[in-house]
């Protein structure tokens, strides 16, 4: 699920026979675009066909050398079966050029594949269905067997190119080898299409015209090849494709049924049996970072976790890229190299990049680095309790009277496509519809990682009522960091006992435990605070800011719309209370990062800063 625009045509340095020749190292990607010239030696096209005679259109890149290859497979809905075309060389592709290239010059062909009903593929789209899997395994078998593949098969890429690994490696085809899925639906429904159970169908509407994008650029190359097969086919499947369109689905399927949990990968992945590599992105503004908590049910041996703050295409980074290689080296190449011994998760904080464009993202520098050895990295809760004046105090007394907000007043923008790595403006009576708690300055430096939860009792003078959670980082130096956000209809409170934790609410979501609202009763209604890290350091205030749905990244919502007067309590029967993990700080750098630099984190001044007289 990609933001990517249809045709950024990135400039070459250098000519492009210089481009073919030189073999640029991994860390020089950032300053080459992708190459106007095949770095490829051969390309090879064609439709293999799936168990129920449907044909799927696939591309191959093949190295030098006569071969056969270790494989890696790009297999979405987007436009891989394409890769190699006229379109591609002006880099309008969905996936990253950079990263074929570099798995070319290592000496794997690389293969793309388009799911059924997208692209040149025959069949009838549907979003993640049952086919999807069952189709992958197929693909991956059909590879094995080709006189260029040497049987032994990985998959790489993220976005809807990594839930085609979850799905295929569910399904344990013989010569996978090893996955790589980086930036996932783990679970359709709560990760995207309803976070907390709040409607949110702003991603999807603008996801199937980049859908559209993506068709078109294999048009423009099957056109530059003169495949008219494809061309009827791409004509074909924007026919038949519209019917299921995921507006059109979360309409139809606006709780959780037996065709959304058909979604839910993270359901099937405990199938999986092969080793992976995982990356995430804190601030993912196309999938969020929940990911269905799908790391969960795997092997913890056999699994590598990378996560960054950061958007949802920092898979690019050449940082990755150099553990991506390295992965498949070992786990499809069968090379010693040791990567078993490395870190089973590492923790990218701070991450910045430098220039302009896509590619900007291949420069991401962490500002410092937490390991692990062992899957997961554990977390203690820390507790903040509401408390009069809205301060919250760790472990503190609640206390206080109630507090009260209007329903709906949007809560600001934060990072939204148009203008990432900001704040936007401070709604029309924002503050009669938000409500901030904030710690005193903090005595040391706290280390946040992983979800987090708000523990809310509120009541309303409406039977339901949406809530967003956004957590920041107040600095001394005046400006306000963003960390975080949550969401939460209050209907859907009722929690997964053997799902959810003190650091992570997990709502059953299911129509029959969703309950209304009395008015004027407090309820409990915890707020899943999605995964994140972050260094509070001493001096800084924690805070959140409780209010109605608003735009963040790709995500626009639909709150529960009937007009509410909301109340936070926060007594001695009510302690509502904001919990974070903790983990060691001693990683922390002392200096805080730049406003501004860190990716997905922008800062703005404190809107609750006092106004001083003559002020401005």
């Amino acid at each position: 699920m990609k933001k990517v625009l249809p045709s950024i045509l990135l400039a070459l340095l250098g000519t492009a026979a210089q481009a073919q020749t030189s073999a640029p190292t991994i860390e020089s990607y950032n300053r080459v675009a992708a190459a106007q010239q095949p770095f490829w030696a051969r390309r090879v096209t064609g439709y293999l066909q799936v168990r129920d005679g449907t044909y799927l259109r696939y591309s191959v890149l093949l190295p030098k050398g006569p071969g056969p290859f270790p494989v890696i497979v790009n297999y979405s809905g987007y436009d891989p079966g394409s890769i190699g075309g006229a379109a591609y060389l002006q880099n309008n592709t969905a996936m990253s050029v950079n990263i074929d290239r570099t798995l070319v010059e290592h000496g794997y062909a690389v293969v793309g594949v388009n799911a059924r009903g997208t692209g040149c593929s025959e069949g009838t789209f549907e979003f993640l269905g049952r086919n999807y899997g069952l189709d992958g395994r197929d693909a991956i078998e059909f590879i094995a067997q080709q006189s260029w593949s040497n049987g032994k098969i990985g998959m790489a890429n993220w976005s809807w190119a990594g839930m085609s690994q979850l799905a295929t490696a569910s399904e344990k085809p013989p010569h996978l080898k090893a996955i790589a899925p980086g930036m996932v639906l783990g679970d359709a429904r709560l990760d995207s299409w309803a976070p907390g159970g709040v409607g949110a169908p702003a991603f999807v509407a603008g996801w199937w015209w980049f859908l559209h994008t993506r068709w078109d650029s294999a048009r423009e190359s099957a056109a530059a090849e003169g495949d008219q097969r494809c061309i009827t086919q791409i004509a074909t499947n924007i026919r038949t494709a519209e019917p299921n369109n995921l507006s059109n689905v979360i309409i139809q399927h606006p709780l959780r049924d037996e065709f959304i949990e058909q979604r839910h990968l993270a359901a099937r992945t405990a199938n999986i049996d092969v080793p992976v590599l995982s990356m995430e992105a804190f601030q993912d503004e196309a999938v969020t970072s929940r990911e269905g908590y799908y790391h969960e049910t795997l092997d913890p041996s056999r699994l590598w976790l990378v996560q960054s703050n950061g958007p949802h295409d920092l898979y690019m980074s050449t940082r990755f890229r150099q553990i991506l290689v390295a992965f498949f080296d070992r786990f499809v190449k069968g090379e010693d190299n040791g990567f078993e011994r490395q870190p089973h998760v590492r923790v990218w904080s701070e991450g910045s990049a430098s220039g302009e464009g896509r590619y900007k993202l291949e420069t991401l520098k962490p500002g410092f680095i937490l390991e692990s050895p062992t899957f997961p990295l554990q977390a203690r809760p820390i507790r903040f309790v509401f408390g009069a004046d809205r301060i919250m105090r760790q472990d503190g007394p609640p206390g206080g009277e109630a507090d009260h907000f209007d329903y709906p007043v949007p809560g600001p923008d934060v990072s939204i496509y148009e203008h990432d790595n900001e704040w936007g403006g401070q709604p029309e009576n924002w503050e009669k519809g938000s409500l901030a708690y904030t710690t005193p300055p903090l005595e040391e430096t706290l280390m946040a990682y992983g979800s987090g939860s708000a523990d809310l009792w509120v009541s309303a003078t409406a039977t339901d009522v949406d809530l967003q959670v956004t957590l920041t980082e107040v600095r001394p130096d005046g400006q306000e960091m963003f960390v975080q956000r949550g969401w939460l209809r209050v209907s859907n409170r009722t929690q997964d006992d053997g799902k959810s934790t003190e650091l992570r609410p997990f709502p059953i979501d299911r129509p029959q435990t969703m309950v209304s609202m009395t008015p004027g009763v407090p309820v409990l209604a915890r707020v899943e605070i999605n995964k994140f890290a972050h260094a509070f350091r001493k001096g800084s205030r924690i805070r959140i800011w409780i209010d109605t749905p608003s735009k963040w990244g790709g995500y626009g919502f639909a709150p529960v719309s009937a007009p509410s007067v909301n109340t936070i309590w926060h007594d001695s029967a009510h302690p509502s209370r904001l919990v974070l993990g903790l983990v060691d700080a001693r990683a922390v750098p002392a200096q805080r990062p730049a406003c501004g630099s860190v990716l997905m984190q922008p800062c703005r001044p404190d809107p609750l800063a006092p106004v001083h007289p003559g002020a401005h």
